[in-house]
């Protein structure tokens, strides 16, 4: 089972690989990390999607309690989070094919970001599950590269992540 974590932490020099060190040393696999700044520059949120199917995301969340400039871990509920992924893909697209690549573009309202005469590279957003629908769709016509964000996520409502 996937569990996305919102960790906020310090922001200073480090930290990322002390919290990646705590991963690697207790043998958890991270399928999604993002990272940046908040509304407070002093403060930084690590959005990090694990698959707890090996260990109990409660063991994780100890874990990186445990760490110094750990500020505060939530373990964010589906029902009440609001996630997002982005991912670009360069997919081939040639005379004969292009106008049904850009349906599937159009489908998903996707962004075609650059055309040459043999690709398109497009910009997709929205929900994992999306993503990995629009990628299985347009690997037919050829799947030249692809390179995602990482989950972001926050709580609905006006209470703070």
């Amino acid at each position: 089972m996937k569990h996305t974590l919102s960790v906020l932490v310090e922001n200073k020099p480090g930290v990322l690989s002390r919290v990646a060190g705590l991963f690697t040393r207790r043998g958890y696999n991270i399928d999604s990390l993002a990272v940046s700044p908040t509304e407070d520059a002093d403060r930084s949120r690590m959005t990090i999607t694990v698959d707890t199917s090996r260990f109990p995301v409660e063991q994780m969340t100890k874990q990186l309690d445990k760490l110094v400039n750990v500020i505060k871990i939530r373990d964010m509920d589906p029902e009440n989070t609001v996630s997002r992924e982005l991912a670009l893909m360069k997919v081939k697209a040639d005379a004969s094919t292009r106008s049904e690549v850009i349906q599937l573009v159009e489908i998903f309202e996707a962004q075609i970001l650059d055309v040459t005469p043999e690709s398109l590279t497009i910009q997709v957003t929205g929900e994992t599950d999306q993503l990995l629908n629009f990628e299985q769709l347009v690997r037919p016509f050829g799947l030249i590269e692809l390179v995602k964000t990482g989950v972001v996520a926050l709580g609905r409502g006006p209470s703070v992540t």
